[in-house]
């Protein structure tokens, strides 16, 4: 579904953003992998045979300077990368009342102003060359039914606002949509409170659990064209949660 695309994935090392690379690449797509820990992205290499198109780059996505310097490599060496997925996050799973500044700031560095820094130079490359693209932003069911830890909550609710404006903005050329999921078994779902994880099932109406590479499957179908008819919209992946 994916021959010809190439596609940047934030957050690639780990959980999700791995199962998205692999998804990806089986699909005929190029990926340049990004993410904070080197060590993940060396591992996320030697996991690929040699058939796979995959760059890596190490960069913080909070940096703006980090940023403008990746995109500065991307048009040196990959001017046709035409796709986005904005998926590096952090969950610090801390009630408000016990957050300090500092950790405000960075839940809300890295899980908003990264997708902003990202798509804002995506969007601008690709629209001054007046080329079709897409971006898929990675929120959470937490952003639309609220969190446990109400700064990781707002961040996510944050990028449901950022994928509709950005839809609008850069359109007609660039498809922006995001992915909601419900609990996925990462190391993440290690940390979220006990009486949350009991809550998010007890709303659901299918028993299977969701995986990262159930994700990584709707988010292959979204940066394809058999999704061209998508744009400002919001997938949650949640069982069918919160219906009742």
């Amino acid at each position: 579904m994916l021959k010809k695309r190439k596609v940047i994935v934030t957050g690639a090392g780990s959980g999700i953003g791995k199962e998205i690379v692999k998804g990806c690449l089986n699909e005929g797509a190029s990926v340049i992998a990004c993410d904070i820990n080197g060590n993940s992205l060396n591992n996320l290499s030697l996991a690929m045979d040699d058939r796979n198109v995959l760059y890596t780059y190490q960069l913080d996505v909070s940096k703006y300077e980090a940023v403008t310097k990746f995109f500065y490599y991307i048009e040196a060496e990959h001017s046709d990368v035409d796709c986005l997925v904005n998926n590096a996050g952090i969950y610090l799973a801390k009630n408000i009342l016990d957050y300090q500044a500092d950790e405000m700031d960075k839940v809300l560095d890295i899980n908003v102003k990264g997708f902003i820094y990202f798509s804002q130079m995506f969007g601008k490359k690709l629209l001054e060359e007046k080329r079709k693209g897409v971006i898929i932003n990675m929120s959470s069911v937490s952003g639309m039914e609220g969190s446990s830890d109400a700064i990781y909550g707002l961040s996510k609710a944050a990028i449901l606002g950022l994928t509709k404006s950005c839809a609008m903005n850069f359109s007609p050329y660039i498809r922006v949509n995001a992915v909601a999921p419900t609990m996925v078994n990462t190391t993440m779902m290690g940390i979220i409170p006990d009486w949350r994880k009991e809550e998010y099932l007890s709303h659901q109406l299918i028993n299977t659990p969701v995986l990262p590479e159930d994700v990584a499957e709707t988010v292959v179908f979204l940066l394809s064209d058999k999704a061209k008819h998508y744009t400002g919209a919001t997938f949650d992946i949640n069982n069918g949660g919160y219906l009742r």
